[in-house]
């Protein structure tokens, strides 16, 4: 049993030599480590071992990685990490699209491995509590202490880094962020170069809050520079 004080890291590929690789890395950093060799078997250890992060292959006999992304995705928020052999910018967009955080390209290197998944981890972790307390405007309401997103007074059900992307607009609302701010923000300076992952999370915020997304109401585009949210009220934490 996984000692409380480590954080659980599930690891699915059908490959062996990846699976001690992945997990002997991941061990001398702290984590505890779980594996799986397909997918079916990974479902299972996803709800059984409640991870904090799964490092999840593409091309699996049976349930590919895909599929089971999908599949965590329907009941689960868990940050997700794929493995692939191919780098293709719609091999991405199709992982992100699923839900999926993160993407790594084989053969990676222990450092690239550690650096990616201490992303991961951090820019998925709760917010601290901000001196402004909430964003309200044209039905979309955000509770910055209880990270709590509403839409016409329905609660929306957003990832960890779907807030925090959406939180760091609201905080700026009115003005232009550009693509650069936002991803070394959200994600890292070292995903400053990485459009892809920006575009497509807030493809997925307009899916979620947009009536019409392909006429979005509150994240305006600002083409070649970045975006912006609509302004609207700030409430102060003590007002």
């Amino acid at each position: 049993m996984a000692e409380k004080s480590k954080k659980v890291v599930l690891v699915v590929d059908d490959e062996a030599s990846i699976l001690r690789y992945v997990g002997a890395t991941l061990r001398k950093e702290g984590f505890e480590v779980v594996t799986a060799e397909n997918g079916e078997i990974a479902l299972r250890l996803a709800e059984e071992s409640n991870p904090s992060l799964i490092i999840l292959d593409i091309v699996m006999p049976g349930l590919n990685g895909f599929e089971v992304c999908r599949r965590v995705r329907e009941w689960n928020s868990v940050p997700i990490i794929m493995l692939s052999a191919r780098g293709s910018e719609p091999d991405k967009v199709r992982c992100l699209n699923l839900g999926a955080d993160d993407y790594i390209t084989k053969p990676f290197g222990t450092a690239e491995l550690v650096a990616r998944v201490n992303a991961v981890l951090r820019r998925t972790e709760k917010a601290p509590v901000l001196a402004v307390s909430v964003y309200t405007g044209d039905g979309l309401t955000i509770n910055f202490n209880s990270h709590i997103v509403t839409l016409q007074g329905r609660e929306v059900d957003l990832t960890a880094l779907e807030y925090n992307l959406l939180q760091e607009l609201a905080l700026n609302a009115g003005k232009v962020l550009t693509h650069t701010h936002l991803l070394q923000k959200i994600w890292g300076p070292e995903y400053a170069e990485e459009k892809v992952y920006l575009h497509e999370y807030i493809h997925r915020l307009r899916r979620k809050i947009e009536p019409d997304e392909n006429s979005p109401r509150y994240i305006e585009a600002v083409r070649g520079v970045g975006y912006r949210l609509r302004p609207a009220d700030l409430t102060p934490e003590n007002r």
